[in-house]
């Protein structure tokens, strides 16, 4: 553990401590992202192992009927969009990076105020350039038009595309994923 903690370290461990998972999933998730983030210093920095903070964007349309998503070149998949912290040192300012440069959106706003709406942990597995390793992936929520004009990240991205939440289900494929789509769900008809 580290001797004393960073103001960023204190910051992002008063919002993950404040943070409610919403199953034992997700939980998990939030207790190894406090373990993560109390022990290492360079917890936001992509070469700390056994892995690092990163930041994810979900982009819902104002009426909770649509989700933005963009097809990964490398991963071959529909994702959310978000990526790796640079030096913001907070998944907040990162997320905000990555939206712009992934999606091309200039239009968009946090879901609420800059807090939190899901955690997830999950492995990446190795290339050339890097080892497998985990990212500790804080989400947001962004609302934003879907008449917007879009472009995609040159070399990171082929394809953008809204999709119905169930689409975007599907296309994302995966447990976390899943629990997201079912919050959004929930936001959805309570509006």
């Amino acid at each position: 553990m580290s001797a004393s903690l960073t103001p960023e370290q204190q910051l992002l461990l008063a919002e993950l401590k404040l943070y409610k998972a919403a199953d034992v999933t997700e939980e998990r998730h939030r207790m190894d992202m406090v373990a993560l983030v109390t022990d290492h210093q360079d917890w936001w920095h992509r070469a700390t192992l056994p892995g690092h903070i990163t930041a994810s964007a979900f982009v819902v349309s104002p009426d909770f009927k649509q989700l933005l998503l963009h097809f990964h070149r490398k991963l071959c998949r529909w994702l959310q969009f978000g990526g790796h912290d640079d030096g913001e040192q907070h998944p907040a300012k990162a997320v905000l990076r990555e939206l712009v440069e992934e999606s091309g959106l200039q239009q968009f706003d946090f879901f609420g105020a800059p807090t939190f709406f899901d955690l997830d942990v999950h492995a990446i597995p190795p290339s050339k350039q890097q080892v497998q390793h985990l990212h500790f992936d804080v989400r947001y929520l962004f609302v934003a038009d879907p008449l917007q004009v879009l472009k995609p990240a040159t070399g990171e991205s082929d394809l953008l595309r809204w999709m119905s939440i169930a689409e975007a289900s599907e296309a994302l494929g995966e447990e976390a994923a899943q629990r997201v789509c079912h919050k959004l769900l929930e936001l959805g008809a309570a509006r």
